[in-house]
């Protein structure tokens, strides 16, 4: 089963690649309080056309390059 996250784009800057900015929470395993944690994926756009600060979908892909390995997804994300 492909991973499949939703984030938001936060560049743009690449040929055909987005950067997309993944948000999870994490529980403190002691305290109990709930953390932000993001993580950014290199994420292929095809022939999809995207803004910054879009949401998009993402799903894993073989390897395109050495720290490329994700596709985003046509249509929107849900929040």
């Amino acid at each position: 089963m492909k991973k499949t996250f939703s984030g938001k784009v936060v560049s743009l800057k690449m040929q055909n690649t987005a950067v997309v900015e993944v948000l999870r929470y994490i529980e403190h395993p002691l305290y109990k309080k709930r953390l932000k944690r993001t993580k950014k994926y290199k994420a292929d756009l095809g022939e999809l056309t995207v803004n910054l600060g879009d949401r998009v979908r993402i799903q894993e892909i073989p390897p395109m390059s050495k720290g490329k390995y994700f596709r985003v997804l046509p249509g929107k994300a849900e929040k």
